[in-house]
């Protein structure tokens, strides 16, 4: 029998609700028992079971006898909350990664002036679809009752609340937002076995001219991992994680120093590039900009929720910040080496220079450390799945750590095939970037007011089409422009 959801459950009760000023009994579904079972630290705490609402004969009733939340106060209690600093770092740090060192080869694809205006309007929606995420979390709390929500969760309550004829698809949209979280985290950790093969090849290159294939150093950094990868407790990941934020702000400001000298005109370089290369610059901007999956964890973790959004708020302030980075990392990155420009900046870099070389190692040991961070995300999507269906006591005790070493090698499989950076990162963000950082946001706030009772004005509806038509061409032509590229390099 298939398991029941939130709302589809077997048992029936009643409640009481107020008809033309009488009470009637009417049979209505009663919302099932919520695990107690405790959580790791994921930024969302559970609601109370009777905080779920009920939908009874295709409309949807809140519980009569009980209060609603008020949202902002719910999370004042929230364990281990985050000031608005923290929240502000930890996006910083959740969006500043191998994407910022591929800018140049994407305004590269672009041309300088075309590239670098788009870098900031792609930016633009993406916050923006940001910004309807934490919007249309919100109401789904206010109408469930519930504290706070990941992205499946306000993917899958946004459909099951919406249009009546919608709300059978509402587990399927709840597994789509799990398989492309998935696979855009698969990607990061691919590009990141990538990255640092090719950093570390070009730096014993320097001194060794016989130096072995890539793929032998992708395979050397997929052994080094293996026991990196067996850190279950995210927390043990923190201190890492902050030497690795040091490493990255250290490395960054190497990077300007060397790249700001000697700079040429910027008419030396083509103000728009050719059109068959834009689905390129597409996905990798794309990729770059995909941190919509960090939005709601770290708003659910904050002392002050209502600080996150607004003009003024975490999220304009942090993400203003990273786009700034972005597109002067590019600017002045394609400025400087123009079409000899590599896959990441950090290969343009003078070998013969410690100052550069150990700019190299720190961006290097900045992405072996995140890819623990990376991991951690499909393998507690995947692994719940996989524990609650087996009987052995073995696998119960050990198959998470067959999971993260078959997951391990699967990426390194995977970089191993597509040795190449700058398409393995295009390919990834067109492909799974543009649905989680464009469409879905788009079509969540759509289905959000499509529930009875709500209006979404015309301009709204519009602006939201033309978002999801702009991530489905850049899906479709991004994809599959990647996909012809590296077919084209074997």
């Amino acid at each position: 029998m298939a398991e029941p959801d939130h709302y589809d459950v077997a048992k029936e009760t009643t409640l009481l609700i107020p008809k033309d000023g009488k009470e009637e009994t009417r049979p209505v579904k009663a919302a099932p028992p919520v695990s107690t079972e405790p959580e790791i630290d994921s930024g969302v705490v559970a609601p109370e079971p009777h905080l779920f609402p009920i939908i009874a004969n295709n409309s949807f009733e809140y519980p009569l006898d009980q209060p609603q939340i008020e949202y902002e106060h719910s999370r004042r209690s929230v364990e281990n909350a985050t000031s608005n600093l923290q929240c502000l770092m930890h996006l910083l740090k959740g969006n500043i990664g191998t994407g910022i060192l591929a800018m140049p080869v994407a305004i590269k694809n672009a041309g300088l002036w075309l590239g670098t205006v788009g870098l900031l309007l792609i930016g633009v929606i993406a916050v923006h679809c940001m910004h309807l995420l934490v919007k249309c979390s919100r109401i789904m709390c206010k109408r469930t009752g519930s504290v706070a929500m990941d992205y499946a969760d306000v993917m899958e309550t946004s459909v099951k609340t919406g249009h009546i004829r919608l709300r059978k698809f509402a587990k399927f949209s709840r597994y789509l937002v799990f398989v492309l979280l998935i696979v855009t985290q698969f990607g990061f950790c691919s590009v990141y076995i990538v990255f640092i093969a090719t950093s570390v090849k070009q730096i014993v290159n320097n001194y060794y001219k016989d130096d072995p294939d890539l793929r032998v150093y992708e395979i050397i950094v997929a052994a080094l991992l293996v026991p990196y990868v067996f850190v279950r407790n995210f927390r043990a990941l923190a201190p890492f994680s902050t030497f690795a934020n040091l490493l990255t702000a250290v490395g960054l400001f190497i990077i300007f120093y060397g790249v700001l000298q000697g700079l040429p005109n910027a008419d030396t370089r083509p103000a728009v590039g050719t059109i068959a290369d834009l689905p390129l610059y597409f996905g990798t901007a794309l990729y770059a900009y995909e941190g919509i999956s960090l939005v709601l964890p770290l708003e659910n973790k904050m002392k002050e929720p209502e600080s996150f959004g607004g003009k003024a708020g975490v999220l304009n302030l942090g993400m203003v910040t990273v786009a700034t980075l972005y597109t002067a990392t590019g600017f002045y990155g394609y400025l400087k080496y123009g079409e000899n420009v590599k896959d990441s900046i950090t290969l343009n870099l003078p070998n013969d220079q410690w100052l550069y070389v150990s700019a190299k190692l720190m961006f290097a040991v900045c992405v072996f450390i995140s890819y623990g961070i990376q991991l951690y995300v499909p393998v507690k999507i995947i692994w719940p799945g996989l524990k609650s269906r087996t009987q052995s006591p073995w696998l119960q005790k050990y198959g998470e750590y067959i999971l993260r070493i078959f997951l391990l090698f699967l990426t390194c499989g995977f970089a191993i095939s597509v040795p190449h950076l700058d398409l393995l990162i295009s390919l990834i963000g067109a492909f799974a970037s543009s649905a989680l950082a464009l469409i879905l946001p788009a079509t969540i706030e759509l289905i959000t007011y499509s529930a009875e009772g709500e209006i979404l004005s015309r301009w709204t509806k519009v602006k939201d089409v033309l978002i999801i038509i702009f991530g489905v061409i850049g899906f479709a032509t991004g994809t599959y422009t990647a996909l012809l590229n590296i077919i084209q390099k074997f």
